[in-house]
């Protein structure tokens, strides 16, 4: 059976791509699919491999990542893409510096349908927002430097990002499972 990642984000499949492989390959899925709005990134997940899960068939991951600002009692967490859209980088950057708080959570929730249950795996990296030194135009990347680092995500290259980065632990997490899934299937 094949496994398709559900993402229409080049960015995010090039990660994915580089942090399973070569022991996890996958086929990109793009679906035009509804995306239900909450601050809980569970539900937003399940949702969306319940509609794709109507359309498609197979093993399917979905990611989500969220930018929980502390200034914002964690806010806009799972809704940053809208959020993002509305204000951008530099509208996230007047928040921090208004509220006088640039510390900040990015997290990452993958689910895995394995073809009869989901199974979910987080990924969460403190840090700050700073100001752009450089962008890569992903997302959040060139405002968020994690904790104890001097860079932010797009000063890093994909290896330093994959360390230390919220979606590189959930995939760690996810690729350890899928490993173990798979020998255990086998034996």
């Amino acid at each position: 059976m094949n496994l398709y990642f559900l993402s229409s984000n080049k960015h995010k499949v090039e990660e994915f791509r580089k942090f399973l492989s070569p022991e996890i390959e996958f086929k990109q899925l793009e679906l035009d699919l509804a995306e239900v709005q909450s601050l809980n990134p569970t539900n937003v997940i399940t949702h969306k491999l319940n509609e794709a899960r109507k359309i498609h068939k197979g093993e399917l991951i979905v990611e989500d990542s969220s930018l929980c600002l502390d200034a914002l009692n964690g806010f806009p967490g799972p809704l940053i893409k809208y959020f993002y859209e509305a204000i951008g980088k530099e509208g996230i950057l007047k928040i921090v510096e208004k509220f006088n708080c640039n510390t900040a959570q990015a997290k990452t929730m993958i689910g895995y349908f394995n073809g009869k249950k989901i199974v979910f795996f987080e990924g969460i990296t403190k840090g700050k927002i700073v100001p752009i030194k450089v962008d890569n135009d992903f997302g959040f990347d060139a405002i968020f430097a994690p904790k104890n680092q001097d860079k932010t995500y797009s000063e890093m290259t994909k290896e330093e990002k994959n360390k230390v980065s919220h979606r590189g632990k959930a995939l760690k997490k996810f690729k350890e499972y899928y490993l173990n899934k798979k020998i255990k299937d086998f034996a």
